[in-house]
């Protein structure tokens, strides 16, 4: 399971807008904004909320999840060739 705080940190490290992100994964600009907003717990239908971490995880992000030490968070994986993976 992935949170709101990710989502938000994952689209920040890739530079993209909401609106950018909404058109990847092929969802409402509406979706980003309401599962971005929700607090601890994940706002947002099924569907939607897997579009939008795959398409993440297509751009190189890797969700990290919370263990008994640390919270979760993201990281992008190193992109092939020298170029950025989302570019």
């Amino acid at each position: 399971m992935i949170w709101p705080a990710q989502v938000r940190a994952a689209r920040a490290l890739l530079g993209l807008s909401q609106a950018q992100l909404a058109e990847r994964a092929g969802v409402g600009l509406a979706t980003v904004r309401r599962v971005e907003q929700s607090d601890d717990e994940m706002r947002g239908t099924v569907r939607s909320i897997r579009k939008l971490q795959a398409t993440l995880e297509d751009l190189g992000v890797v969700f990290i999840p919370r263990d008994n030490e640390y919270d979760y968070g993201v990281r992008l994986r190193r992109a092939q060739g020298g170029r950025d993976a989302w570019h």
